[in-house]
């Protein structure tokens, strides 16, 4: 969110929050997906197990594969958002080689604090986001008070909210990351489908009140890479730049962990059902965390960074995305044919407009995708044959699917 107001601003206008709003509840239709999945399984891996069970072995490592690309992408372009605000407070991380370096440099930070446990992670999470939501809440508050509530709504051309299609889906993007280690969690079947909504809702929420404060504080709109530091100049002068840059790091660097503690246990799940060479799903005895699996996450996501810009990485990562969440509904309508776990029996009508939104949205989704990435997501799927081969000499099949009773 950092990084978005001004772009979603100059396409939307004041009807940007509304369409944040908007956007999120039919993206809820496809979290709906994903949460109602979550019900049935306790083992991590997300889309990737899902996939699994329903089409094979192929398919479910394609999914794997192109679920741990996504959010490697994602977790790639938020760096650059992240050393952009550095630069904010210190000009000398402008600088294209220090830039690249400070890169480098946090993603090996991540990825050391990842492998040393998942309860400092958490702790670091939760410390985190105490840090990043204080400031924004701040610039809320004063700049509402200051300005008062944006109450001129205009509505845009629907071309023009078009063209920010997938930077709404990038905002949204990570809502269901708890998924990937519902084997870490306690009685995952109860609560990843309320985390999902919940996080789904404040995300939406929060968004559309940074948004209206950012339309009413209206700071210079040509600031595309720090645009809420750029707000928070308005309203406090240097001091409001400086409060809001120190925000979005933690914010961006909470998230990075996040997903740094949760996304390895894709490969390492699929290591364990003999889809990966066996060496990532060894396990530090140490530190009871997947070190290899976490290290070559962090590893590609360097790679990645290394190599792309924000906008381009983030198109690139929702993009492949869509392709997860076709293959996750998919999933949901096949085992809801076999009856799988008795599902069929706690899907009630609701799931007749369900289906057809979620499907909808992720189809119109993919009519936004420009041309230039689709050889990119081409090239990743054939990759991902290629790996499927190579990794299966080394795999060693060590868990089977769990299957419990479905929940409504």
């Amino acid at each position: 969110m950092f990084a978005l107001p001004a772009l979603l601003f100059a396409a939307a206008g004041t009807f940007s929050p509304f369409a944040l709003l908007i956007f999120a509840c039919f993206y809820g239709c496809v979290m709906a997906v994903v949460a109602k999945l979550s019900t049935i399984f306790r083992q991590s891996g997300g889309p990737q197990l899902y996939a699994q069970h329903a089409f094979g072995p192929v398919v479910g490592f394609q999914v794997g594969w192109l679920s741990l690309l996504t959010n490697m992408i994602g977790a790639s372009a938020n760096f650059h958002v992240l050393v952009s605000y550095l630069a904010a407070i210190f000009p000398f991380f402008a600088d294209p080689f220090v830039r690249l370096a400070t890169i480098a440099t946090l993603i090996a930070f991540f990825t050391a604090i990842s492998i040393s446990g998942t309860k400092r992670s958490v702790r670091a999470i939760e410390l985190g986001t105490v840090l990043k939501l204080a400031p924004l809440l701040l610039l809320v508050v004063l700049g509402f008070a200051q300005n008062g509530v944006p109450t001129d709504v205009k509505l845009p051309v629907f071309s023009e909210v078009e063209s920010i299609a997938l930077l709404l889906a990038f905002a949204f993007s990570g809502a269901d990351v708890a998924v990937a280690a519902a084997g870490e969690t306690k009685e995952p079947r109860k609560t990843l489908m309320r985390a999902i909504f919940i996080n789904l809702a404040g995300i939406a929420i929060f968004y559309a009140l940074i948004m209206w404060a950012y339309i009413a504080i209206a700071p210079d709109p040509t600031n595309v890479d720090t645009p809420l530091a750029a707000a928070g100049e308005a309203v406090l002068g240097p001091m409001g730049s400086l409060m809001i840059s120190v925000a979005a790091i933690f914010s961006t660097a909470t998230f990075q962990l996040n997903v740094f503690v949760a996304l390895p246990r894709i490969a390492y799940g699929m290591a364990r059902r003999g889809l990966m060479p066996h060496v990532f799903a060894y396990v530090s005895p140490r530190f009871q965390t997947p070190v290899a699996a976490i290290a070559g996450y962090g590893a590609v996501v360097s790679v990645l960074a290394l190599s792309g810009s924000f906008t381009a990485l983030a198109v690139l990562m929702v993009s492949v995305e869509q392709i997860l969440f076709t293959s996750s509904i998919a999933a949901l309508v096949v085992m809801w044919w076999r009856n799988d776990a008795g599902l069929r029996d706690t899907m009630d009508a609701r799931w007749l407009v369900i289906f057809p939104v979620a499907i909808g949205l992720v189809l119109w989704l993919f009519s936004q995708v420009p041309w230039d990435s689709v050889p990119p997501t081409l090239a990743f799927i054939g990759v991902g044959f290629v790996l499927y081969l190579l990794s299966r000499r080394g795999a060693v099949a060590q868990d089977g699917i769990e299957l419990p009773e479905a929940r409504a």
